[in-house]
């Protein structure tokens, strides 16, 4: 059975995104890019071994060179059924062999070349003692932004996600909450997440009362009582690409001060959205929803970015945080999540997926923003 998620995209597409990559790595001053199994792969390849073990796969991209994937012999048959395979030549290696010394005669003997930042320690150093005039940077830090600037096929994909996420919301807000544990309303939102589609969950973070001040939390077994607030945080792949919203929601009437807060995230959260706009560096969105809650007395408890990037993953570059001053282009997608956590309280996050347009935003999250009261 096949690993990689369903994808709209031929292998004339793969081939597209495989070319810029590949000018984009000569441009930022590199020899070439090596692209291990995990996402890069999937977004450039539309490959996914069904098990990614020790024997070493890596795709090699350079501007002087047709791309090639190095891969085990006894997984070649399947590499050669993805999507992206007609636009890539094959390269295999039986066990016994050298996979460096394969690899190493696609490459430049000297230069820097990016290499996938989930690429093994050591498949890098066999190559560093094949080449040792060779040196090389993580794929993030060398190409932030390869795939955070979206094409319409991708996009239409993280706007049905996000839809899916939202039709899960929908229905578990219908749900009791009160005298059950964390663990069962995160089990119910991990059915709805596929019942709508989803064919990973990634995440689904309950964290009531004072553990919602923990915005990791996941779920435990706590029982939810009347009276908690409740964050909601969930997400996964539907299609291959990703959703991430939350909601925070109250079991019972909420008292004056949970109002009050909420009100301010939302405030918040509606802010770091009315910031979005082409050229805006990405710090300025975590700028316009951190001062909303600072101006409001709670800036300690904010202990998070606003946001990040979405795609064939539910975390990646852009980033919304202080020091990013990477411009927003139109096609980049992200979220945006102010939060305050008031220890041993309660917290409160808003989070929306947020795609740049030619003359602001627009939201890949439509369910309501205000407070909603479950039972």
């Amino acid at each position: 059975m096949s690993g990689s998620p369903p994808a709209p995209f031929t292998a004339d597409d793969y081939r597209a995104r495989m070319d810029r990559a590949a000018r984009s790595a000569a441009d930022a001053g590199l020899a070439g890019l090596l692209v291990a199994p995990g996402p890069d792969l999937v977004w450039l390849t539309g490959y996914a071994p069904t098990a990614v073990t020790e024997r070493l796969t890596l795709l090699v991209l350079a501007a002087d060179r047709d791309p090639v994937l190095v891969v085990p012999a006894l997984e070649a048959p399947d590499a050669r059924k993805a999507v992206g395979a007609p636009a890539l030549t094959l390269r295999d290696w039986t066990d016994g062999t050298d996979p460096y010394a394969v690899t190493g005669a696609l490459l430049a003997p000297r230069g820097r070349f990016g290499i996938s930042d989930n690429a093994w320690a050591m498949h890098l150093l066999g190559l560093q003692k094949t080449l040792p005039g060779t040196s090389y940077a993580s794929l993030t830090d060398a190409l932030p932004m390869l795939r955070a600037v979206k094409d319409t096929a991708e996009l239409e994909l993280l706007a049905a996600a996000g839809a899916a996420a939202d039709a899960a919301f929908e229905e578990i807000r219908k749900a009791s909450f009160a005298g059950r544990r964390e663990s069962d309303v995160g089990r119910d939102l991990a059915d709805l997440l596929r019942r709508f589609g989803h064919s990973q969950v990634d995440f689904t973070i309950v964290g009531s009362g004072p553990n919602g001040a923990d915005p990791h939390h996941e779920v435990g077994d706590r029982v939810i009582r009347r009276g908690d607030m409740v964050v909601l945080d969930f997400g996964g792949l539907k299609d291959g690409y990703g959703s991430d919203t939350t909601r925070t929601v109250h079991v019972g009437e909420p008292t004056d001060e949970e109002r009050t807060v909420h009100d301010i995230v939302r405030a918040a959260q509606e802010a770091g959205f009315r910031a979005v706009r082409p050229g805006v560096a990405c710090q300025e969105v975590d700028r316009a929803a951190r001062a909303v809650i600072e101006d409001a007395g709670y800036g300690e408890y904010f202990i998070h970015r606003t946001g990040h990037g979405i795609g064939v993953t539910t975390h990646e570059p852009p980033y919304m945080i202080e020091g990013e001053r990477q411009p927003l282009v139109p096609g980049m997608c992200f979220s945006v999540e102010p939060g305050v956590y008031l220890p041993g309280r309660f917290g409160v996050r808003i989070e929306d997926i947020v795609t740049v347009t030619e003359d602001g935003g627009r939201r890949f999250n439509d369910t309501t923003r205000d407070m909603v009261i479950v039972e």
